[in-house]
Parts: C-alpha cells; sequence; structure tokens
C-alpha cells in the first residue's frame, strides 16, 4: 500500500489570517489584487493572472491536445478531483509576509502624545549624545514637525504642510549615524540604514532604490501601516554627488540623486518584500513614502574647501577686508549654504528635497572623554559591566582617559575609534583577570597605557581589609 505524504500548507500565522494570501504568479497580496482563488495544491491565484491564463488558452491551437478538442472540455474539467501535488512546499518565508491591516484598529499608530515637544527630545539626545548641540536642536525641531504634519496634514485653510527631510553634514565619527538611531529609539518608530554607494539606477547592477523602502518595511516586521511611519538614513549621501568631466553615463551619481527625488518628494512605490530587489519570486507591496522622513548624511570632504574660497573672495571685497586665514582654525562646516553644497556635485532638485541642513562639528579631545564617560551607554560603562559579571569593579584614571581620546584624535575618525583603542589594551585584562577569583579591583593608568607600569590591582576584602598587589 503506497503511503499518501500529507503536506502542511498553512503555519500558524496562516491560520490565525495575520499574513496576506500572496499570488503564486504574479507574487502580488491581496490587498493588492482583491481577493484569491484558492487552487488544489495550496497555492493562491489572483484575478488577473486567472483571466490571463484564460486568454493565453484561448490562443492556443487546442488540436494538438490529445485528449482535448475544444475549450470547454478544460472549462469542465473538475479540479478537485485532479491528484496536484502540493505546490507549497516551500511556503514564502516569514521576511517575505506582508501582514495584513488590522481592521480592528480605530486609533492610529501614532499620535501628538507619543511625539514628545522639541526640548524633551534634545533633553533626550543629551544623556545619550555629546555635544553637536546645534545640531540636536535643528534635528529635535525638524522630527516634531514633520509627525506634527502627519497628524495634522492639512490647516483650516487646506494648505499642505511640506515634508521636513533632512541632510547632515559632518566628518567621520561626529555622530550623525548614532543620532538618528538614538532619535529612532526614542519615538519607537522603524528606521532603515542604507549606503547610497550600493545605490544605481533601476537596470544598472547594484540595489534598486525602492530598496531603501524594502528595508524600511523589513525594520517594522513588514507592517506596512507602521513603515509609512518610519525613518530612512540614507549615509554616504555625498559618494552619489556628480561626477565632474565624465562623458560616459553617470550611474551612481547624479542618476541616483534623480531617482531618489520621487522618494524623497512623497510617492506611492512598489518595493519587493523580503528582498532588496524586485525579481519574480518576490512579493510586491505599494508603499506611499510620503510620511516617511529621510535623513541623508555624509562627510563631504572637499565641502570645507569649498566654503573658504566662497568666504575669502567675498572678505577680500571692500577696504575691510579680512586675513584670508580667519577660518582656518575655525569650524567652517557651520557657514555651509545650499550654494557650497550644489558645487560640491548635488543637483539644485535633491537639496530642495532636503530643506533641513544639520551640521555637525568635528569632536575634540574633551568632546572625546565625556563621550567616553557620560552617555547612558557610554563604552566605558559597557567594559565596567562586563567585569561586574566577573565581580571586578573597573576603573579609570583621567590620565587613561585623556590618553584614549588622544589615540582617537590621531586615528582622525572621531567617536568610532574609542572602541577599537579600548578593545586593544582591555583584552588582556579580561582573558587574565576571571583567572584570579582574588582580584577585586583594577585600575586603568595613563602609565599603564603608555606601558611605563601595569594596571592598579586590588585584591578582595580580606579581614575587613584591603591587600594591594604590588605593581
Amino acid at each position: 500500500m503506497e503511503d499518501k505524504i500529507e503536506y502542511n500548507t498553512k503555519d500558524k500565522d496562516d491560520k490565525s489570517g495575520n499574513y496576506e494570501k500572496i499570488c503564486y504568479m504574479c507574487r502580488r497580496p491581496e490587498s493588492k489584487t482583491g481577493a484569491m482563488i484558492s487552487m488544489p495544491g495550496g497555492i493562491d491565484i489572483c484575478p488577473d493572472c486567472i483571466q490571463k491564463t484564460f486568454n493565453s488558452m484561448q490562443s492556443m491551437d487546442m488540436s494538438k491536445l490529445s485528449g482535448i478538442t475544444n475549450i470547454d472540455d478544460i472549462k469542465n474539467i473538475d479540479l478537485s478531483s485532479l491528484n496536484i501535488p502540493n505546490m507549497n512546499v516551500n511556503p514564502i518565508p516569514e521576511r517575505a509576509r506582508v501582514k495584513k491591516r488590522d481592521k480592528k484598529r480605530t486609533e492610529p499608530l501614532f499620535t501628538m502624545k507619543d511625539i514628545p515637544a522639541p526640548h524633551k527630545i534634545k533633553e533626550m539626545l543629551d544623556e545619550y549624545v555629546i555635544g553637536q548641540d546645534q545640531a540636536k536642536r535643528i534635528i529635535s525641531v525638524a522630527v516634531y514637525n514633520h509627525y506634527k504634519r502627519i497628524f495634522l496634514d492639512k490647516d483650516k485653510e487646506g494648505t499642505r504642510i511640506e515634508k521636513s527631510n533632512i541632510l547632515m553634514i559632518g566628518p567621520t565619527g561626529s555622530g550623525k549615524t548614532y543620532l538618528v538611531k538614538t532619535i529612532a529609539k526614542l519615538l519607537n518608530v522603524p528606521l532603515a540604514i542604507a549606503d547610497a554607494t550600493s545605490l544605481t539606477e533601476a537596470g544598472y547592477i547594484g540595489d534598486d532604490i525602492e530598496s531603501v523602502v524594502s528595508k524600511l518595511l523589513a525594520a517594522a516586521n513588514n507592517d506596512v501601516e507602521r513603515a509609512q511611519c518610519g525613518i530612512i538614513f540614507i549615509d554616504e549621501i555625498d559618494k552619489i554627488a556628480k561626477k565632474k568631466n565624465v562623458s560616459s553615463r553617470d550611474v551612481s551619481g547624479e542618476s541616483v540623486q534623480q531617482e531618489l527625488l520621487k522618494l524623497l518628494e512623497g510617492s506611492r512605490v512598489d518595493v519587493p518584500v523580503g528582498s532588496n530587489q524586485k525579481n519574480a519570486m518576490s512579493p510586491l507591496y505599494s508603499v506611499n513614502t510620503d510620511n516617511i522622513l529621510f535623513i541623508c548624511g555624509g562627510a563631504f570632504p572637499d565641502l570645507e574647501d569649498i566654503i573658504k574660497e566662497r568666504l575669502n573672495k567675498k572678505s577680500l571685497m571692500g577696504f575691510n577686508s579680512e586675513l584670508k586665514d580667519k577660518y582656518d582654525n575655525e569650524d567652517i562646516l557651520k557657514y555651509a549654504s545650499n550654494d557650497d553644497i550644489r558645487k560640491f556635485g548635488m543637483i539644485p532638485e535633491f537639496l530642495g528635497r532636503l530643506p533641513i541642513l544639520v551640521t555637525l562639528a568635528k569632536l575634540k579631545k574633551e568632546d572625546l572623554v565625556k563621550v567616553l564617560k557620560e552617555p547612558k551607554n557610554a563604552i566605558l560603562k559597557q567594559y565596567i559591566r562586563l567585569l561586574e559579571l566577573d565581580g571586578v569593579k573597573l576603573e579609570f584614571d583621567d590620565d587613561a582617559l585623556e590618553w584614549i581620546a588622544h589615540e582617537a584624535i590621531k586615528k582622525n575618525t572621531g567617536a568610532r575609534a574609542l572602541r577599537s583603542i579600548i578593545e586593544e589594551f582591555m583584552l588582556d585584562i579580561m582573558y587574565e583577570i576571571p583567572k584570579d577569583p582574588n582580584i577585586g579591583k583594577v585600575v586603568i593608568t595613563g602609565a599603564y597605557l603608555e606601558k611605563k607600569g601595569g594596571p592598579g590591582i586590588s585584591m578582595r576584602i580580606d579581614e575587613g581589609r584591603s591587600i594591594h598587589a604590588k605593581n
């Protein structure tokens, strides 16, 4: 007797009805196609694909099909009587499945009560981000206005409030990405981070422009309504600046900027679910980008020279001319204008969709010292917590902090260098300390980091006294 194999075509999520059906042929969800037609074999087909199939069959030469003389024979076939194997043995993976819209949801996902006032947003940012006070003020206001725009949409006169997309300019390690991550976490909105260098014009090798929206949809657990109120951060945006003196088609520069315009302004785009690129096996879903906050960031390495040239040219005019080196030791990026960024290579249409300009200053030595110890999730606090789990107290003296900050300055990568520097000298300590259960305290000194001595080590309290080990 032949064993009959039964396939489980519906998992628990399917039974609860949390996910939309996907057309087996065109891979579109039921919210876009309408009600699906369930077929034997555990597959669903949309009405459009059914119609296309019958239209194709009507145009076929049916005489070549043995046993079937006309179209009526096909129409009269009882599909349920056919032993059709299960076509859905490999179901659509979780990442590519779209959640149904909750019809029972009467309240919006976000209300004005969920969005703190600008000063509250800045206060929260101050707990995690050191310095950059002006940048935090500008971002706080921009974020607040963006979400207020979503809820108000139109005022009494019917005037539509435009989007407040943000362009962030600052050197490497100044905190651009960290600011955006912190904002998204504080507001509890989905966040997608994309690298502009991976984006190409449609039809070329690389990620399609719409892939950034796909990442946001994935970050929202395929909840479209939630994704449409999220944040997209496009890093390294300066890398798609218009190339100068290029005769061939610039598929990673100006053309990518042009492709991004519709997303930045607000439009409805069909994006693949669970994939960065459109293909035959990826379901497509329509996402409205009108309420998505776009933040673009970049280092713009040559922008300082452009700004200096403009300022010096202006200062040399008239009798009250200023010295050319006036701005050499100053944070020059704060004088940046749209004209400077356009001269750098960003097209005017692109800049017009990023009305909020935020500049971040290069972190100084004293800023890096604060980054080490003051934020809620400061790097030193993380290492202190790690050794606490071994019952060991970890401390850093002031000389050690100064040394770490100085080394980070030399690397010229801002706060990014701090962890790698600390990890290098903490490796031996984290390896050796757990060997001796009697060690109760370790002090990282400047002399130890300069390799002029060892760390300060104290043994656990024994009979009410602390025995200090000799260095």
